[in-house]
């Protein structure tokens, strides 16, 4: 992959205060051309028209800028974006260059300014190469019958509809005005609406500094249903109502939430739950989480992954990794407050569970990439390529082992103290791992050099693997668990094993637990009496699945063509277009899959899933 050439290199990552005015530090940002150390973008007015037909995005964005440097050129990140043209502001057309593309970052807009100038107008549209775009046709929602427009943001993809500087480490305001069809909704990531507008005019705000990476949108014929006076959800009228009910602990959330680590600082939460193609469990966007259907399970067994999305509220979104380096202050720590919010509200045993599957999950990452890959540390050191190709697990699960080791280390109301003073003295900014490290040395570890040496920070954070002084986790429920596959594996009959009341997560860990080498006759007399096969949870099909195709067990791949074709949650499929193109015969089968499901995923799903299959497009006519 090309580097970034020095002259368009950015340096970004700028830490900006709540009010936007001075910057606290800055840092070099591989993937973006912008030059914020020089001109800063302050605030983005939207006013865009959403034609569906055309599967277009255009209009006009208004750039209110600050000039530190009396620079004369203002850099942006642009990828895909027809540019039709540039004025000041007062309106006096100047010149603008789109430089040469660099694969996979895009191209910059570099436009003439002066150093008074203070408003920077960009008439542009949006082309087919817009990544952060994902148009589906009526067939591909869950109506059936109208269309659907979503975006996705992180890590680098708002550069494809937003002419920006489309780093983490730089803060926006924005407003939008939004024009659709009538017949369609626009909802973003700002104060929203709650009822359709005849004329299709939408208008947003959002006053609080966010990466531009969080500014979203969703255009489809969408209900709403309120949870309590401050959330609610957002889905397609058929999934609206069961959204609604899956989702009502929110508002404990919330107020868990709340007392565990400071205000909710965005007024209000609310959820949309997008059509399958949505390629994430969740996105964070404030104020309203995107994410997708699958966790709509009908018994409220996957509602971790609100806890995990709501808790970015904080970690992520009032706190900001401000390079994408340092991923894991926004993932560890989101991880870690969800886990916390589960046990409030469900009890130390769920939370416990839930650590060892997640355990389970870094381990299988860290055996995949080998314990001495750089990948394995939490500090990255991603220079060049796609971002989102180096951010994995070990942000999630590693990050949340080092926080709670620092929590058992020093005593939680102690711990507790210092994350929400973090949050409270941090809030509205961009952090790097070295400042993380120096204000928890400050704040922490005042008074006591010693005890940074004995937790280990430096090999946990630059580190490879999981150091050795890692948290031992334990559950009663997974004892349990680990029981019943040792008596199956011993003899013991399906029909005789105690899974009564088991719950979702304990029924995941018996599957994964499972032998990788199982006989026909095995998989078929599992699947007679717990009819894993023909479930609906999305989780226990996918480790069923895996098992499926390990041991060549016929029944499951009609289902397995279904379930590929019909969810496009990466972290899902991609298991299992790996574990079939493990063989010559499964390649087969995984290729024939994906020409059917390659027209419903999100281009940044098809990216990952076109190097698994060796996916090689059709010749044009």
């Amino acid at each position: 992959m090309q580097r970034v050439p020095v002259l368009f290199s950015a340096v970004a990552a700028v830490a900006v205060l709540a009010c936007g005015t001075q910057p606290a530090r800055v840092q070099v940002e591989n993937h973006s051309f912008a030059r914020p150390d020089e001109v800063i973008v302050e605030h983005i007015s939207l006013d865009l028209t959403v034609d569906f037909e055309k599967r277009r995005i255009s209009g006009r964005a208004d750039l209110r800028i600050r000039n530190k440097s009396g620079a004369r050129h203002l850099h942006l990140d642009t990828r895909a974006l027809k540019i039709n043209g540039v004025t000041l502001g007062n309106d006096v057309e100047t010149r603008f260059v789109l430089g040469d593309e660099v694969e996979p970052i895009g191209r910059p807009l570099i436009v003439d300014i002066l150093p008074e100038t203070k408003l920077v107008s960009v008439f542009y549209e949006t082309t087919d190469g817009a990544t952060g775009l994902d148009w589906l046709s009526p067939a591909q929602t869950a109506g059936g019958k109208k269309p659907f427009l979503f975006t996705q943001g992180q890590a680098i993809l708002n550069r494809t509809w937003i002419p920006c500087q489309d780093q983490p480490g730089v803060r926006v305001t924005y407003d939008a005005r939004i024009t659709t069809p009538p017949d369609l909704m626009a909802v973003m990531s700002a104060r929203n609406g709650t009822t359709r507008r005849a004329d299709g005019v939408y208008e947003f705000s959002m006053p609080q500094p966010i990466p531009a990476y969080l500014i979203a949108l969703a255009v489809g014929d969408l209900e709403f249903r309120e949870i309590s006076d401050r959330c609610g959800v957002y889905a397609e009228p058929s999934v609206v109502e069961a959204a609604a009910w899956e989702f009502a602990d929110t508002e404990a959330m919330m107020r868990t939430a709340e007392e565990l680590y400071g205000p909710y600082r965005w007024e209000r939460y609310d959820i949309i739950v997008l059509p399958p193609s949505f390629p994430y469990g969740g996105m964070e966007n404030p104020r309203l989480s995107f994410v997708t259907p699958v966790l709509v399970a009908g018994d409220r067994s996957l509602v971790s992954t609100i806890a995990h999305e709501l808790a970015h509220s904080w970690s992520g979104n009032l706190v900001t990794n401000a390079t994408w380096n340092d991923f894991w202050l926004n993932e560890g720590f989101t991880t870690y407050f969800e886990l916390r919010i589960l046990e409030a509200l469900y009890g130390t045993e769920r939370m416990e569970l839930q650590a060892v599957l997640g355990y389970d999950e870094l381990e299988a990452k860290i055996s995949d990439l080998g314990a001495d890959n750089p990948d394995t540390r939490l500090r990255l050191d991603i220079s060049q390529g796609d971002p989102d190709e180096g951010l994995s697990t070990v942000a999630y699960e590693k990050g949340y082992l080092f926080l709670r080791l620092l929590e058992e280390t020093v005593g939680r109301e102690k711990w507790d103290a210092f994350l929400r003073g973090y949050f409270d003295h941090f809030a509205f900014q961009s952090m790097t791992t070295r400042a993380f490290l120096d204000y928890l040395q400050e704040q922490l570890f005042a008074g006591d050099p010693e005890l940074a040496a004995r937790v280990g920070v430096e090999e946990w954070v630059y580190g490879t693997g999981i150091p050795d002084n890692h948290p031992v986790l334990h559950s009663a429920a997974f004892e349990h668990v680990k029981a019943q596959i040792e008596a199956w594996e011993t003899g013991t009959a399906p029909g005789a094993l105690e899974t009564s009341g088991w719950s979702t997560q304990q029924w995941k860990l018996f599957i994964q637990g499972l032998p990788d080498g199982m006989s026909v006759e095995q998989m078929r007399a599992l699947d007679t009496q717990f009819d894993f096969t023909g479930g609906s949870n999305a989780e226990l099909l996918q480790v069923w699945f895996l098992h499926g195709i390990a041991n060549r067990y016929e029944p499951v791949y009609p289902r397995l063509e279904q379930y590929l074709v019909g969810i496009g949650r990466i972290w899902l499929i991609s298991p299992l277009y790996r574990k079939l193109a493990e063989t010559p015969e499964g390649m087969e089968r995984a290729q024939e899959i994906y020409r059917k499901a390659r027209p419903g995923y999100h281009a940044l799903t098809a990216a990952i899933m076109d190097k698994i299959v060796e996916w090689e497009p059709p010749p044009s006519r």
